[in-house]
């Protein structure tokens, strides 16, 4: 197994959230311990509910836990979040309509103060990133849903974060799309070396794009299973077909059925 302890980008421990509720306190995550390490692809699946998105929200800064202890790239997850560490991708696209893609893009790069001339440098670079060259004078209403993924994407990709968290980008997406964005996300990912931290409830998607899998169980979540991927980096779809990603598979949806009765 890659030992990323001495190269964590992310690193939990112990980490838990509850909830206080008129109905009484909900824990969300319980006892999280995980590493992270520079470059890698991280992909967490498991139940609605079991906290994968709030372990994202909690790296982003968004949600506060109430035990355990959160690094990123060293610092606090709130530091973190003012030193713009990470991008992040929600699952709706979040553009907005009376702005370009173009000007969505800029909008953050105009919060941060990068001039005028690095915007369009920048603004320029993500939109070939992302195959959407030429279409940075469009509205998001003339772009299909997987375009508008797509410049969501580079939106995040703007300001050069060394991080990108994606909480399910493509789980609205038609299958067709979907299988065209995961190709398109790991020749990005490729090319760029972020480190991702992906949520997914699909296994496939899963399995393809990661290097690593993280199992999680209901609430309250907690992690049953790190499953290290064996797959070869350059990752044709037809690949899903082979003995190598259908046994991947079987793990990860063994770990979900242990950790979750035969619900799933």
């Amino acid at each position: 197994m890659k030992d990323t302890t001495t190269s964590a980008v992310i690193e939990a421990r112990g980490l838990g959230l509850t909830f206080e509720t008129n109905d009484g306190p909900v824990r969300a995550l319980t006892d999280v311990d995980l590493s992270i390490g520079k470059g890698e692809f991280v992909s967490f699946i498991g139940p609605s509910g079991c906290g994968k998105t709030t372990f994202l929200r909690c790296v982003a800064a968004l949600e506060h836990p109430t035990t355990g202890t959160l690094s990123v790239n060293g610092m606090s997850a709130d530091a973190a979040r003012q030193a713009r560490a990470y991008g992040y991708v929600f699952q709706a696209a979040g553009l907005y309509p009376w702005r370009t893609i173009a000007g969505n893009i800029r909008l953050p790069l105009e919060i941060m103060g990068f001039s005028r001339a690095d915007q369009e440098e920048r603004i320029e670079r993500v939109l070939s990133l992302v195959d959407l060259e030429g279409f940075g004078k469009k509205y998001p209403w003339q772009l299909s849903g997987g375009m508008q993924q797509r410049a969501s994407i580079a939106r995040a990709l703007a300001f050069d974060a060394d991080i990108l968290l994606m909480d399910e980008p493509f789980g609205a997406l038609d299958e067709i799309v979907r299988d065209r964005l995961n190709e398109e996300l790991l020749k990005l990912w490729a090319r760029t070396e972020k480190t991702i931290g992906f949520v997914t409830h699909s296994i496939p998607e899963a399995v393809y794009l990661s290097t690593r899998i993280v199992v999680m169980s209901p609430r309250p979540g907690r992690i049953t299973d790190v499953i290290e991927s064996t797959l070869p980096r350059e990752r044709p779809l037809d690949i899903r077909d082979t003995p190598e990603f259908i046994a991947i598979a079987h793990r990860v949806r063994e770990g979900l059925r242990a950790g979750h009765g035969d619900e799933v």
